[in-house]
């Protein structure tokens, strides 16, 4: 199909000409498209096998173009199919290679990457091929040169810009990190989701639901070594462990630094965690009911709470009270 849409193969001009001359015979393409018959009906053959053209008339037979809009969608449809067909090869070479490299006994779903350039390639591999989202843990240690972190922020621009979320979760000094500060803040500032927090349980990331990355200090050496997981019970373990932690985590703002809360917001989180109501909050500080009511909303979005009574234990827990 691809020939049709090539205006520099002989597919291309033949498809073409039929667009602008329906109806035609093998010997009138010929001439708008100055290829030698032979080629022409090489061409309409391969077009018609494609579905791109169609042959009409019995005596003397003409042809036509199918309408450009339909050979796209067709196209489309053999693309898909066609990368359907490469991701199920894949996943099948995935599965074969791993299984030539494990002992009996190993748990499967568990891959152990003791070398950093294979570490590098799976991170990279992992933005790649992730669709909706990409989940981080980031703490120390850290691998690749500043080269390296540069070009994981370029691909991570590329993939936010094709519509993957990256919702990231930094430890808590990581604005003062001469390494970690200065791409925090400008992936922050691309579009990425931050939160922090003081003591994070290990470094992870997430594609989807279709691998995760643990990454460890060595126990036996200098250096780390990473944990490829993938679809499994221990993924989806992992998986609960991050939405846990983000909900504990402190957003971060675009500008850089923890949100933070002052005056009359700070007054009315404590009347929350006291139990006060909308109306209560309302009468005692003088304000609207609507005004608390948007105040409330924006403070547990910025809390990751869901209910009054967790933006409460989560303001408390933070020192914003």
């Amino acid at each position: 199909m691809p020939g049709a849409l090539d205006p520099d193969s002989d597919g291309g001009r033949v498809y073409r000409a039929l667009v602008e001359h329906p109806n035609s015979p093998a010997g009138a393409l010929a001439d708008l498209t100055g290829l030698p018959p032979r080629r022409v009906r090489a061409a309409l053959e391969e077009l018609a096998a494609e579905e791109a053209v169609v042959a009409v008339g019995d005596a003397d037979r003409t042809w036509d173009a199918l309408p450009p809009p339909l050979v796209v969608e067709e196209l489309l449809r053999c693309d898909a199919a066609r990368h359907a067909r490469l991701r199920r090869a894949g996943a099948e070479l995935e599965r074969l290679y791993r299984s030539a490299r494990q002992d009996t006994g190993r748990y499967g779903a568990l891959e152990v990457v003791a070398d950093v350039p294979r570490f590098l390639a799976a991170a990279r591999q992992l933005q790649s091929s992730a669709r909706h989202q990409v989940r981080v843990i980031d703490m120390p240690p850290y691998s690749g040169s500043p080269s390296y972190q540069l070009t994981q922020e370029a691909l991570q621009r590329e993939r936010m810009a094709a519509g993957v979320v990256y919702r990231t979760i930094y430890y808590e000094t990581a604005f003062d990190d001469p390494v970690a500060g200065p791409g925090m803040a400008r992936m922050i500032e691309a579009g990425e989701h931050a939160r922090t927090l003081d003591e994070l349980p290990l470094k992870l990331v997430i594609g989807d639901g279709d691998l995760a990355i643990v990454t460890l200090d060595a126990d036996d050496r200098p250096g780390i070594v990473s944990l490829l997981i993938r679809p499994s019970s221990l993924l989806r373990a992992l998986s609960n462990v991050f939405e846990i932690v983000w909900r504990f985590a402190v957003p971060v703002s675009p500008a850089g630094g923890m949100a933070h809360v002052e005056g009359r917001d700070r007054q009315i989180l404590s009347l929350m965690a006291s139990g006060a109501t909308d109306d209560a909050i309302a009468r005692r500080l003088g304000v609207g009911r609507r005004t608390v009511v948007r105040r409330v909303a924006v403070l547990q979005a910025m809390l990751g709470a869901t209910t009054r009574f967790q933006a409460g234990v989560q303001a408390a827990r933070r020192g914003w009270l």
